[in-house]
This record gives C-alpha cells, sequence and structure tokens, in this order.
C-alpha cells in the first residue's frame, strides 16, 4: 500500500507534515490549493479515515500513524478561527502519472 505526506502551512504561518497510509488524500486535498480551517479539517478526516479503512480492510486493524495525524490536525484546528487559511504545499509522492495508450 503507498504511504505518503502531505505538508500544510497553518494560519499561523507553521508549516508541518502529516502522514497517510494511502494515496488517497489526493482525492480530498490539492497541491497548492488554500481551504478554510474547517474545511481542511473535514477533507483530512474524510481522507485519513479513508486511508485507515484501507490498511484495516487489508491488515485486520487500522492505522495508528494516520490517527496520530488527525489528531494532530485535530489539535491545531481547534486553535485557530475556522475561517482561518490553510495551504497545501506538497503531496509527496506525486500520484503517478497516467500514460495514455
Amino acid at each position: 500500500m503507498p504511504e505518503m505526506t502531505f505538508t500544510v502551512r497553518w494560519p499561523d504561518g507553521r508549516v508541518l507534515d502529516y502522514y497517510s497510509p494511502s494515496l488517497v488524500v489526493h482525492d480530498h486535498l490539492a497541491e497548492g490549493a488554500s481551504y478554510d480551517v474547517a474545511d481542511f479539517r473535514e477533507r483530512s478526516a474524510t481522507a485519513l479515515g479513508l486511508a485507515a479503512e484501507r490498511v484495516r480492510e487489508r491488515f485486520g486493524f487500522t492505522c495508528s500513524s494516520a490517527a496520530d495525524s488527525l489528531h494532530g490536525i485535530d489539535r491545531l484546528a481547534a486553535s485557530y478561527p475556522s475561517d482561518g487559511v490553510v495551504t497545501v504545499l506538497r503531496l509527496h509522492p506525486p500520484l503517478p502519472e497516467e500514460n495514455p495508450s
């Protein structure tokens, strides 16, 4: 299962990396995009929940690292106004490019 990290800049300028055990984050966040804190928190919760579920389906247990990432996001999100801006600086690795036939 490919894992990834996503790097974000919080409203106060703090830059942090978060871990996901799945590339599903690419379906919910876009590199270079900005989201208000509440939207970023919701998108992250959805993506990390799906990622943890994929691990559970494959290995029989959820990913505690995904839960740790979400806990860190929740903790910081609660400290900013919901309309503060979070910018996604990097999604790594990027999705593989599709080769046209």
